[in-house]
């Protein structure tokens, strides 16, 4: 067993976590850490999600989904990596089991208003839901569970920029002793 680590940043669609976790990466790299990044699209064709039915997935699938992530990042970090993992996978299920069973985990949750969710909209996701060409969106007609106990959490605040996102979470992660 090594003296890996998760860190787990959820958030809904658009809420920035792809960039926060490529901050956070590079800083840890920076300082010579074996990082690995994982993102949840990327992990979806991974694991074939793409394959099956990827426009429309309801909370099953998704949750069978997070658990597989879960489950990746335990094996990388008891190999005593950091894993940054950036996926929405906003189901209390998930956080409990991820508590319970991950080595070092830190639940990082960027709350993002809906209104600017859809202003952002990198993927399209909330245009193509309004226009009636998905469902099972998360946040929208798919409930999801915020943390309820996350280890850090930013409320979106218009002119904070990532990298000031990424020194406030590895500030909080040396402040507990996890750095």
């Amino acid at each position: 067993m090594g003296n890996g680590r998760v860190i787990w940043i959820t958030g809904l669609s658009g809420a920035g976590k792809s960039t926060l976790a490529h901050a956070v990466v590079a800083r840890l790299r920076a300082r010579s850490q074996a990082v690995v990044m994982l993102d949840g699209d990327e992990l979806r064709e991974v694991f074939g999600a793409a394959a099956q039915n990827s426009r429309n997935h309801g909370r099953d699938g998704r949750l069978a989904l997070a658990m597989q992530y879960a489950h990746l990042c335990r094996v990388l970090a008891q190999q005593g990596l950091t894993v940054v993992i950036a996926t929405i996978s906003l189901f209390r299920e998930v956080h409990v089991w991820n508590r319970d069973h991950l080595p070092g985990y830190f639940e990082a949750y960027l709350k993002v208003p809906l209104e600017e969710l859809r202003r952002r909209d990198p993927k399209g996701i909330y245009r193509r839901f309004d226009a009636g060409e998905l469902s099972d969106v998360a946040g929208l007609d798919l409930p999801v569970d915020e943390p309820a106990a996350a280890d850090w959490m930013a409320e979106f605040t218009p002119g904070v920029d990532v990298e000031t996102l990424a020194s406030r979470l590895l500030e909080t992660l040396e402040r507990e002793g996890q750095e």
